[in-house]
C-alpha cells in the first residue's frame, strides 16, 4: 500500500528531497503528516537535515573549487555576482535569509563559501537559518492542509450545487458563442 511506503521511506526521501531542492518535497510531506501519515515534528527535523546538509556540502565546494564550479556553469555567474555583492553588504543577514529567496538557494552557501567567510559562523547562523525554514515552513504548510482539509470537506456538502453551477456556467458560456457563429 502506498502508505505503507510514504510511512517506511518518507523521512528518508525528504532528507533527500530537502538536500536536492527543498520546498516541493517539504510541502509533499507536510501534506502527509497532515493525512496522518507522517509526524510534522519529523518532517521539520528532516527537512532542517536536508537542507542545512546542502548547505554545507555548497559551501564546501565553493570555498575549495568556488571559481571552477561557476565557470563551469554559466547560467550562475551572474547570481553568483549578485550575490557576492549582497554578502559584502550585509553577510549575517544573507546567510540567514537566502533560503528564504526562490532561485539562490544552491548558489549562495556557494558564492559564501567562496567570499572567505568563517566557516564556524556559517556554520551557526546556517544552522539558525535552516531551523527557522524548515520549521516555518513545515508549520506553515502544516496548518494550510489543515485549512485547506475543512475547506474541501465544506465543498464536499455543496458539490452537486457546484457541480450544477459550472455545467450550467458551460452551457451559457456554448449557447453565446453558438448564437455568435450564426450571427456572423
Amino acid at each position: 500500500m502506498l502508505q505503507d511506503l510514504i510511512r517506511q521511506f518518507g523521512y528518508p526521501a525528504l532528507v533527500l528531497g530537502t538536500f536536492l531542492e527543498g520546498e516541493v518535497s517539504l510541502l509533499l510531506a507536510a501534506y502527509m503528516a497532515v493525512r496522518n501519515v507522517l509526524e510534522i515534528e519529523w518532517v521539520a527535523l528532516c527537512a532542517f537535515l536536508g537542507t542545512f546538509a546542502s548547505d554545507q556540502l555548497w559551501y564546501y565546494l565553493g570555498r575549495r573549487h568556488g571559481r571552477a564550479l561557476l565557470a563551469r556553469k554559466p547560467r550562475w555567474q551572474p547570481l553568483g555576482e549578485r550575490a557576492s555583492a549582497l554578502i559584502r553588504r550585509y553577510p549575517d543577514l544573507w546567510v540567514l535569509c537566502f533560503r528564504f529567496l526562490y532561485g539562490l538557494r544552491t548558489v549562495m552557501p556557494l558564492t559564501i563559501g567562496l567570499s572567505g567567510y568563517s566557516w564556524r559562523r556559517y556554520l551557526l547562523l546556517d544552522a539558525i537559518g535552516a531551523g527557522v525554514w524548515a520549521g516555518g515552513i513545515s508549520l506553515l504548510a502544516y496548518s494550510l492542509g489543515n485549512a485547506m482539509g475543512g475547506l474541501l470537506e465544506e465543498l464536499r456538502n455543496y458539490q452537486v450545487i457546484l457541480l450544477a453551477a459550472v455545467v450550467l456556467l458551460l452551457s451559457l458560456a456554448w449557447l453565446y458563442r453558438w448564437r455568435q457563429r450564426r450571427r456572423g
